[in-house]
Formats: C-alpha cells, structure tokens, sequence
C-alpha cells in the first residue's frame, strides 16, 4: 500500500456495481481498502448487504398472501440474509480486496492493528483516570 495514494471515491453506479460484487478499476483501490478496514467497516457491510438483499424482500412483498405472512415472509428473508452476510464478513471484505487487487489477509491485519492500537489508548486512559498512572 503507498501512503501517497490518493483515495477516489466511486461514483453512485459503481459503487452499486462494487456493492454486488463488482471490480472497481484501479485509481478507487485506495477507496476499496478504506472501505473494509475503517472502524464503521461493519456499518459499510451491512449498506452493501442491503443492496444484495432488497430484491429478495420485495419479491415477499409483491405476492398475492395477507399481508401478515408478507410481512413475516419478508422479516425472515431479511433475518437469514444478514444473518449470512455477517457470519461472513471478513471473508466477504477479503475477497472484495483480492478482487481489486490488494493481498488477501491486508484488511485482517490492518484492522487488527487499529484494534490493537484502539486497546493501548483506552488502557492508557482507564490508568490514567483510575490509578493516576
């Protein structure tokens, strides 16, 4: 990864291409790695997941039942399609990384090292308020 790179972001029609599954050409590879190693990664997931389940739940809607088993039919199609999409997350941002052309296990290690970070700082906060370190 170069530091000087800069960071484009996709435009709306891409990035729904990039949200199924799509390659991103390689001036957004720096946007791609931003966006499944940020600290709102999750958060960033669920958006691309949505788009990949929305048509599922609509069809619920549309056929010809009460509207209570649609509405049930839909809840569940939501439930069992995020609760895939996020057994599978880190292996999902893995492959949209390797997809665009970044090593498989960069995001992995990347939000590791946050993760890390993130734990020093709030360690370094909790004795300085508590035991006056």
């Amino acid at each position: 990864m170069v530091a000087t790179a800069e960071r484009v972001r996709p435009g709306p029609f891409a990035w729904l291409w990039y949200a199924v599954g799509g390659r991103l050409p390689a001036v957004h590879r720096e946007w791609v790695l931003r966006d499944v190693t940020a600290s709102t990664w999750l958060l960033r997931h669920a958006a691309r997941s949505t788009v990949l389940i929305s048509p599922l739940v609509l069809v619920w809607l549309l056929l010809p039942a009460p509207i209570g088993l649609r509405l049930a039919l839909m809840l569940m199609a939501a439930l069992v399609g995020y609760f895939y999409s996020f057994a599978y997350a880190e292996e999902s941002c893995e492959h949209r990384l390797h997809k665009n052309g970044i090593p498989r296990g960069t995001g992995k290690r990347i939000r590791a090292e946050a993760r890390e970070v993130a734990g020093h700082d709030a360690t370094v906060r909790y004795l300085a308020r508590y035991r006056g370190e």
